[in-house]
């Protein structure tokens, strides 16, 4: 039997108000000046929506990121949902526009809000949910969170939003699927930005959807149930794979260089950096001053992001 799981809000008025606003999401109005959702050929019946660099906003739904659309012979694929209901229905709005095809799988390559809480609208539409079962706990534990902190950037967009979990759980390191005629291959490696952040590879075209494991244009986020070593792990089977064209978790689509510029050499020097740190005896905050983001200023966010990421790296680097 299917599975449908929600956080439950302390507040039990506000549950009322969103079960009874779920009933009616085909209904609920859009956002004025709402930003579209269109999606970008990137292959052969393959196709991306690129996201904001910037925040979560009430035009953009939330969607500050990238998602993916694979149409195949037996139904639509979608990658990620979206950040909440009014967002996964524009979605869904695109998708008719570029196919008749009926949309038959979601998959979520992470745990971040944008990857899994649209999840609902489409459950209701009798779509499939996948995802891989290292990230169930963090999305049974931030689900609430996740809704909480949207609504306070987006309000009433957030209206019939429920965290709503997977039915399909991918279980493997390595595990294939045929959906609706395409062979679509997972990776994970022990998480990266999230615990169940995986890699979705499309060998025929040779195009890698790659979550938020891969940010370009903007500095990727250390947060914290990130784990830098297994994302690296997690990169070095992108190599692996020696895709044709990446589509990220957020920026432009790109190539292994461009990945490798903005992802993987970041995520190595941080922890070079943190590990010297740590066997030196210094100081967190010394340590974090010390290391040299120069290279990587010129990406969006990272003046924000820089001390937040090497104070989780050096921790994790204790740990170790």
């Amino acid at each position: 039997m299917n599975r449908i799981w929600a956080v439950v809000p302390a507040n039990w008025l506000r549950l009322t108000g969103l079960l009874a606003t779920c009933c009616i999401w085909l209904a609920l109005p859009t956002t004025a000046h709402a930003q579209e959702v269109r999606f970008e050929r990137v292959a052969e019946g393959v196709y991306a929506h690129i996201g904001d660099l910037g925040g979560r906003t009430t035009a953009n739904q939330g969607l500050n990121a990238n998602i993916g659309l694979v149409v195949t012979p037996g139904g639509a694929v979608l990658i990620d949902s979206g950040a909440t209901a009014r967002g996964a229905q524009r979605i869904h709005e695109a998708v008719r526009k570029l196919t008749s095809q009926p949309l038959k799988w979601v998959i979520n390559t992470g745990g971040q809000d944008h990857r899994w809480l649209g999840n609902g609208y489409f459950k209701t539409q009798g779509a499939q949910l996948i995802a891989h079962a290292k990230g169930e706990p963090d999305l049974r534990n931030r689900g609430n969170d996740h809704v909480d902190a949207l609504r306070a950037a987006l309000g009433e967009g957030v209206d019939g939003t429920l965290p709503t979990l997977p039915d399909r759980w991918i279980t493997g390191t390595d595990e294939r699927l045929d959906l609706g005629g395409v062979t679509f291959e997972f990776r994970h490696r022990g998480g990266a930005h999230t615990p169940g952040d995986m890699l979705v590879w499309l060998p025929q075209s040779r195009v890698l959807f790659s979550g938020d494991v891969v940010y370009v244009d903007r500095l990727l986020g250390v947060i914290p149930v990130s784990q830098t070593k297994p994302w690296l792990a997690t990169f070095a089977e992108i190599e692996r794979l020696a895709p044709a064209r990446i589509v990220p978790g957020h920026g432009r689509v790109t190539d292994l260089a461009t990945a490798q510029a903005d992802t993987r050499d970041y995520l190595m020097a941080l922890r070079t950096h943190m590990k010297k740190a740590v066997d030196d005896g210094q100081d967190i905050s010394a340590a974090a001053k010390a290391f040299d983001a120069r290279p990587w200023l010129p990406l969006m966010n990272a003046a924000d992001l820089m001390p937040g990421n090497a104070s989780r790296t050096y921790l994790e680097l204790e740990r170790e």
